[in-house]
């Protein structure tokens, strides 16, 4: 899977608001060249609320270990939340992992190497090993983006 037809898949869901800052743009450098997605039917960035999934081209601070400085290298990073990543894992989130697995191999579902304790799952460079679980995670993580976003609508406000 190629970097746009991801975009283009996440972003063809019924309220996605797909957030790609470049040259210019308002948003951080460094985030230039990634892409964020919400559920925002409004199409405004939330505030209070993190992306459902991301695509990051680089390497961030504290987060080098996939080594996205790799050419032609990024990673898919998925809000799959507890049971999915304990479905795909077979283990819980704050569970430690039995082996070391090198979070930079390619098209391979990996808990992601910082936010994977929070039920986030990672694919660096989606291929034909991963191309239908990342499919099938984007959506879990876009139902559950959405449901939470639901209640939030449905709760009574002080």
């Amino acid at each position: 899977m190629t970097i746009e037809e991801i975009i283009d898949l996440v972003s063809g869901l019924d309220g996605v608001l797909a957030l790609t800052p470049s040259a210019g743009d308002d948003w951080p450098e460094l985030s230039w060249g990634d892409a964020f997605f919400y559920y925002s039917p409004d199409g405004v960035v939330p505030t209070n609320v993190q992306p459902f999934a991301t695509i990051v081209t680089k390497n961030y601070p504290g987060d080098e270990s996939s080594r996205l400085d790799r050419p032609d290298t990024f990673r898919v990073n998925i809000h799959a939340g507890k049971d999915e990543f304990a479905r795909r894992l077979g283990r819980a989130p704050r569970e430690a992992a039995e082996t070391d697995v090198d979070p930079g191999v390619a098209d391979t579902v990996l808990a992601h190497p910082v936010y994977g304790t929070a039920g986030w799952l990672a694919i660096v460079n989606p291929a034909s090993k991963t191309e239908v679980a990342t499919r099938e995670l984007l959506g879990t993580a876009y139902r559950l983006a959405r449901a939470r976003y639901e209640r939030r609508a449905d709760s009574p406000r002080p």
